[in-house]
C-alpha cells in the first residue's frame, strides 16, 4: 500500500500549495464560492443509456415462478452474446484483430521510467499459435480436459498461455499469486495438473520442492524466467521437464498446428474460489459462461456509458486469477482496444498510471477507501485545506443527487484536476467490485474524478456481475440494474426476519453467466445450486422502489447472540473499518454471550497522526498498548457505528488493539482479502476470552 502513500503524499502536497499563504485559500475560497452560488441553475440530468432510472428492474413469471426480476433490456431468456458469429474466447481475439485494425494489444514497461512498449493483436495471435503449438508437441491434448495452470503475476506471458488455450480448446487454471501451500497442492492434486507455467524461479523452486515432497506430481513446468542452477538441478532430481516460455514458442514455431477452437459449451476456464472456512472451490465456466457475461453487462451501456472502443487503454493490475479482472480483459479485446500490464510492483503503479494514461481503471473497494482515507486525513491538517474539500465535495455531490457527472466544474480546477491528471487524464471507465463501498466514499470518487464508477455486484459463480449500477442513479446505494444475462429472485430468511413477500430476501441467481458446478465436488455444488438451477449467494437484498437491488445483510457467516439478536460480522466490519485510525477489525461473537468483542488493527501510516491530533504522543507500537488509545478508538469506532445506521447491540463492547495485520501470508485472509474467521478466532481465541471476563 505504499503507492497509496505516495498519492495521497503528492495530492496533500498540492492542497498545500493552494493554501501557501492565506491570502491565496481566501481568495481561492472566494472565487470558488462566487462561482459555485451563480453555477448554472438549469443545468439537468442527462441519461445517457436505454435504462429507465425508475424502472431498473421488471417482474417476470419464470417457470411459474412470480416473485422474478429481470433486466428491462431481457427479452424472454437471459442474452447469451452480443454477436453471432462471437461466442467463445477465440471469437473475441480475432474480432478485436478486425476492430483494432491490428493495433497496440499488450503493452508493458521495461522498467522503471520506461515507456510502454506494445505487441501488436497479430503479433500476440502469433505467439499465441506458437506457444500452444509448443503445448501440443509437449503432450497436451487440444481438447476441454486438457488443464493448463498458470502460477504467475498480471503479465504479457500470462494473456499469451491464457489466449493458446482458448485457441486450441484447452481450459486455464490460474493459482492464486498468494496461495499458501496447503491451496496450492488441493489445486493441482485435484485438477491432477500435467503442465504448468510460472513467472519466477521463486515459485519455480515452491513447486519443485512439493513434487519433491511427494505433495503432488506433474510433468512439466514452463518458466517466464530463465531457470537458475537451484531450478536446473531440482527439476533433475524430481524428473520434472523444465521449458523456458521462449523455448516452447520456439519448439511450436517449427512444430506449427492449425488452431482448435472451442464451443461456446466448452469449459474455458476452473477458478478457484479463496475458501474463508476451508480449502478454494473450482468454479467450472465455460465459453458461453463468459461471453454471456459480456453480453449482459455492455449491452446496457455499450453505447453510451460502458462504450469501449480500439482507442480504449486498460491498465492491468489487479489479478488476473480472479473473473473480475478477466471480464473487463475480454471486453477490451472484445472492442479491439489495448491491455497496459503494470510493472508487477506495487510501489510502482502511480507511475506506471501516469506513463499509460489509461481511459479504463478498475478498482477495489480495499484500495479506494484506503485512497478516500488518506485524502480527508491529509486536508484535515490544516483549517484552508479541508474548508476547500468539503465544499469541492458538497458541490459535486449536490450534481451527483441531480444525476450529473462532470470535470468542468470550478472545483475540478480548484481542488480535483490534480487527482485526475496524477490518473493520467483520460479516465473515463472506472467500475469497483469484489466487495461493498460506502455511498459516502463512492462519491467522493465520482466527485474526484468526475466519471460515473460504476459498482458491480456479484460472485465467481456468475462469471463475476449479477447487477451494475448505472449513471444517474448515485444516491440510492444500491448495486443497480439486473444484468441482461441472468434473473434474480429474493427467496425467505426467516431467521433474520426477510422474507420475499416484503421484497427482501436471500439473492438468487440464475441464468447463462451462472457457472456448471465445483469441479470435483458435487456436494457443495448442491450446496450453492438448487434443484431449479437457482444458485444461492448467501446474500440479504431488498428491492428498491425504482427497481434496483440493494445489498442490506448477509445470510453467511451469520451468529446469535443470548438475547436472540443476528449478527452478520462482515457487514458491521465494513462499517466499523471505515473509523480512520483502523485497517483491520475482526469481530467476535458467541450464543451464550450478549456482547460484541473485537480484534483490531489500528492503520500504522494514520494512528500516530490520529492520536497526535487528540492530545496523544508516541510511536505506532506504543500508542497501541496504552489503554487510552484502545478507549478513543472503541469510542470512535462507535461513532461510525451508529452514523452509519448500526444498532448498539452491533458494536463491540470491547477491543484488543493487535499490531499484526491480517495477511495471506499469515493465513488469516483468504487470496481475495476475505477474513479467514476460523483463524483469526484460533489466533486470538487467548485475547478474546480475556474480553470476555467480566463484560456479560
Amino acid at each position: 500500500m505504499s503507492s497509496l502513500t505516495a498519492y495521497v503524499s503528492t495530492y496533500s502536497q498540492y492542497l498545500q500549495q493552494l493554501t501557501t499563504s492565506s491570502w491565496a485559500g481566501i481568495g481561492a475560497i472566494a472565487v470558488a464560492a462566487l462561482i459555485w452560488l451563480t453555477k448554472n441553475k438549469n443545468e439537468k440530468s442527462k441519461q445517457d443509456h436505454p435504462i429507465d432510472l425508475e424502472n431498473q428492474s421488471v417482474k417476470i413469471t419464470y417457470e411459474g415462478d412470480d416473485n422474478v426480476r429481470a433486466s428491462p433490456l431481457m427479452l424472454d431468456e437471459p442474452v447469451k452474446y452480443l454477436e453471432a458469429d462471437t461466442r467463445t474466447m477465440h471469437d473475441i481475439f480475432l474480432r478485436g484483430l478486425r476492430e483494432s485494425n491490428n493495433g497496440n494489444c499488450l503493452g508493458w514497461r521495461p522498467g522503471p521510467g520506461q515507456p510502454f512498449k506494445w505487441l501488436s493483436y497479430q503479433q500476440v495471435l502469433d505467439r499465441v499459435q506458437n506457444f500452444g503449438s509448443g503445448l501440443i508437441a509437449e503432450g497436451a491434448e487440444t481438447k476441454p480436459t486438457q488443464l493448463i495452470g498458470i502460477f504467475s503475476q498480471n503479465c504479457i506471458d500470462w494473456k499469451i498461455a491464457e489466449q493458446a488455450c482458448n485457441s486450441y480448446s484447452m481450459v486455464v487454471v490460474p493459482l492464486y499469486d498468494t496461495l499458501g501451500p496447503q491451496s496450492i497442492q488441493h489445486v493441482i492434486n485435484q485438477c491432477d495438473l500435467k503442465f504448468l507455467v510460472v513467472d519466477t524461479n521463486t515459485k519455480a523452486n515452491v513447486l519443485l520442492n512439493g513434487v519433491k515432497d511427494n505433495k503432488y506430481k506433474f510433468d512439466v513446468l514452463i518458466t517466464m524466467e530463465t531457470p537458475n542452477d537451484q531450478v536446473a538441478s531440482l527439476s533433475k532430481e524430481v524428473s520434472v521437464k523444465v521449458i523456458t516460455f521462449d523455448g516452447l514458442e520456439e519448439i511450436g514455431k517449427t512444430e506449427k498446428q492449425d488452431f482448435v477452437p472451442p464451443t461456446a459449451d466448452d469449459l474455458h476456464t476452473i477458478c478457484y474460489t479463496s475458501g474463508t472456512t476451508g480449502l478454494p472451490k473450482g468454479v467450472m465456466l465455460t465459453h458461453e459462461n463468459v461471453v454471456a457475461t459480456l453480453a449482459g453487462v455492455f449491452c446496457i451501456g455499450k453505447d453510451s456509458f460502458l462504450n469501449v472502443s480500439a482507442p480504449d487503454v486498460h491498465i492491468s493490475y489487479l489479478p488476473l486469477a480472479h473473473m473480475f479482472e478477466r471480464i473487463v480483459q475480454a471486453q477490451v479485446l472484445f472492442a479491439g482496444a489495448s491491455i497496459g500490464f503494470f510493472q508487477g510492483d506495487i510501489k510502482l503503479l502511480l507511475d506506471d498510471v501516469k506513463t499509460l494514461r489509461p481511459t479504463i481503471f478498475p478498482m477495489v473497494p480495499r484500495l479506494i477507501n484506503r485512497v478516500y482515507d488518506k485524502i480527508w486525513a491529509g486536508a484535515s491538517q490544516s483549517t484552508i485545506k479541508k474548508f476547500l474539500l468539503t465544499q469541492a465535495v458538497k458541490a459535486k455531490v449536490s450534481k451527483l443527487q441531480q444525476g450529473i457527472v462532470t470535470k468542468d466544474t470550478i472545483w475540478d480546477k480548484l481542488v480535483f484536476r490534480k487527482i485526475q491528471d496524477m490518473l493520467g487524464g483520460r479516465l473515463r471507465i472506472c467500475i469497483t467490485g469484489a466487495a461493498p463501498v460506502s455511498l459516502e466514499v463512492i462519491s467522493f470518487m465520482r466527485a474526484a474524478l468526475g466519471v460515473p464508477f460504476m459498482e458491480g455486484y456479484g460472485q465467481t459463480e456468475t462469471t463475476a456481475p449479477i447487477s451494475i449500477t448505472v449513471p444517474g442513479d448515485y444516491m440510492s446505494g444500491s448495486v443497480g440494474t439486473v444484468v441482461a444475462c441472468n434473473i434474480v429472485k429474493l427467496v425467505d430468511v426467516p431467521e433474520k426476519n426477510y422474507f420475499a413477500k416484503d421484497g427482501k430476501g436471500e439473492v438468487c441467481a440464475k441464468g447463462t453467466n451462472v457457472f456448471k458446478g465445483y469441479y470435483k465436488d458435487e456436494v457443495k455444488t448442491k450446496e450453492a445450486v438448487d434443484e431449479d438451477g437457482w444458485l444461492h449467494t448467501g446474500d440479504v437484498g431488498m428491492w428498491l422502489p425504482n427497481g434496483a437491488l440493494k445489498i442490506i445483510d448477509r445470510k453467511k457467516h451469520i451468529f446469535k447472540l443470548a438475547q436472540g439478536e443476528y449478527i452478520a460480522p462482515e457487514k458491521v466490519e465494513g462499517i466499523l473499518v471505515q473509523s480512520p485510525s483502523v485497517a483491520q477489525v475482526f469481530l467476535h461473537g458467541e450464543s451464550l454471550k450478549a456482547s460484541l468483542v473485537a480484534i483490531v488493527i489500528p492503520d500504522p501510516e494514520m494512528l500516530v497522526m490520529w492520536c497526535s491530533g487528540k492530545g496523544v504522543k508516541g510511536s505506532y507500537e506504543e500508542l497501541c498498548t496504552k489503554e487510552k488509545v484502545k478507549k478513543l478508538i472503541l469510542d470512535d469506532l462507535c461513532a461510525v457505528g451508529k452514523k452509519r445506521g448500526l444498532h448498539s447491540f452491533e458494536l463491540p463492547k470491547k477491543i484488543h488493539l493487535s499490531t499484526e495485520m491480517f495477511t495471506v501470508e499469515n493465513d488469516l485472509l483468504t487470496p481475495t482479502f476475505k477474513s479467514r474467521r476460523p483463524q483469526l478466532y484460533k489466533r486470538y481465541e487467548e485475547e478474546i476470552v480475556q474480553m470476555y471476563e467480566g463484560l456479560d
